[in-house]
């Protein structure tokens, strides 16, 4: 075999490719990226980092408004939206270098800015160069989907990737999609002081939540002012007297709705073409996606993998990270060792106020799937700490198999509930069950002791009785 100038080349300076690289070098491989614009992906640029710093300041204001609840008589804030949004740009500044070209170069990888042509399945162009490898790594990401809206090309409607242009904060701000991206950027701009309305198609927002979940966290924005319609459609995009409004429709009745900025955040596309796969046949999935067997390869070209949003069928920035160290090792030590995708326990969350995390199992997909289950709830209204912080609304919920304290999958709605889940993750990952939480010392006081209440609120349900009333009798025997 001839020699090729490198093991492995990645597409993509996002999460996957960042990971395939750094674990790539860290091996010793020879290995290059590639990335036509700004390296750290989405995440860091148009996605995680500016939305969470979005949020934070967002969430500032609404503990200045709830002033009282904290014993403070009076307070208010002033603020300038541009401001706000600069401080986005300083906060993606400040991680920035953990995303580098310089970084990533000190560590052993072979950076290139410009954009990757796939020539053969051991060939990529870049700059007018062509570079041999072993191995291809699709890390390509995805970007924001648009629907076909009649008239949305008419006004200069916003995406995830166009939103951290604004400088001026929208009088009356329209969000398509009631997802977790919408859901989160809907209670920012209303709080704010953006007049908002929030459309979603399906039944609720955050649709692959449970029920009860779901409601609550819209009746929270109601509170907060946002207009959720939900089974609600937006049919076209129309322009009144140079005023733009969406038309929408509900039980076959339809309204008109007038906004000045308008956000589409209806779900993301695969970035699967234009680059030279479709020319070698590279078989994608319905949903756009690269179709790849259990390692991460091609099944069209066996040393072409792809991980992250390009591969699915998670499109979590974590996700990406972990599907990029298969696709790294799989790719330079197949057939000697290769390991196929765990996707056993794939935790999220949804950074609205309060949080939305999830590992495992709902309710909603246990039923569908007829998977026998037992629920323990434990309220965070019965937490000391979340008392002593004015947080004591929300609840842990958990998923066991019956009887039995194996953790089939948990919810938790709260403040923190990213953070708190982590416990779970931990259980479901190495099968720890509730018994094992129970049995360990949790600070107090603490959000986190919430996951052991949890676990004692599942223990209390299985009280072995009758080992209770032999109890009882051996101590009356010895009084």
């Amino acid at each position: 075999m001839a020699k090729r100038d490198y093991n492995v080349i990645a597409i993509g300076g996002g999460s996957a490719g960042l990971v395939s690289t750094y674990i790539a070098a860290a091996v010793k491989a020879r290995v290059a990226l590639i990335e036509k614009h700004k390296m750290g992906g989405d995440c860091l640029n148009t996605g995680c980092v500016p939305s969470k710093a979005l949020i934070r300041s967002a969430k500032m204001l609404s503990y200045i408004r709830r002033h009282e609840e904290f014993g403070i008589r009076r307070a208010t804030a002033e603020f300038d939206f541009a401001d706000i949004m600069e401080r986005v740009q300083r906060v993606i500044g400040k991680v920035e270098p953990h995303d580098s070209v310089e970084r990533y170069t000190g560590l052993g990888v072979d950076c290139h800015t410009g954009e990757a042509r796939v020539l053969s399945p051991h060939e990529v162009s870049v700059n007018g160069k062509t570079l041999t490898t072993n191995n291809i790594i699709v890390a390509t990401g995805a970007r924001p989907f648009v629907p076909p809206i009649p008239g949305l090309d008419q006004v200069s409607y916003l995406t995830t990737d166009t939103l951290w242009e604004l400088r001026e904060l929208p009088k009356r701000f329209i969000v398509l999609g009631g997802g977790p991206i919408g859901s989160e950027i809907a209670q920012c701009f209303a709080r704010f002081g953006s007049q908002v309305t929030q459309v979603e198609m399906q039944p609720a927002i955050l649709g692959r939540e449970d029920e009860e979940i779901s409601q609550a966290l819209a009746e929270k924005f109601r509170t907060e002012g946002i207009d959720v319609r939900v089974n609600t459609r937006c049919k076209e995009v129309v322009l009144e007297n140079g005023q733009p409004c969406v038309l929408v429709e509900k039980d076959g009745q339809t309204e008109k709705i007038p906004f000045d900025r308008l956000l589409v955040a209806v779900g993301r596309a695969a970035n699967s073409r234009g680059f030279g796969l479709e020319e070698l046949g590279v078989k994608l999935t319905e949903r756009g996606t690269l179709e790849v067997d259990p390692y991460l390869r091609s099944t069209s070209h066996p040393n072409i993998y792809a991980c992250g949003d390009v591969a699915g069928p998670y499109q979590f920035t974590h996700t990406a990270a972990h599907q990029a160290w298969y696709a790294a090792i799989n790719s330079l030590f197949s057939p000697l060792v290769k390991f196929r995708a765990d996707y056993r326990v794939i935790p999220w969350c949804t950074f609205t106020d309060p949080e939305v995390a999830r590992v495992g199992l709902n309710e909603r997909e246990a039923q569908e799937k007829g998977i026998p289950y037992e629920v323990t709830r434990y309220g965070l209204d019965d937490l000391d700490r979340a008392i002593a912080d004015s947080a004591d609304r929300g609840v842990v919920k958990v998923l066991t198999a019956p009887g039995k304290d194996r953790v089939l999958g948990v919810t938790i709605m709260g403040h923190h509930a990213g953070d708190l889940i982590a416990e779970y993750i931990l259980a479901m990952k190495h099968g720890l069950g509730l018994n094992k939480i129970l049995g360990t010392i949790h600070i107090y006081p603490t959000l986190a002791e919430a996951n052991k209440f949890a676990a004692g609120e599942w223990k209390r349900a299985h009280l072995p009785h009758g080992l209770l009333r032999l109890a009882e009798k051996f101590h009356a025997f010895r009084r």
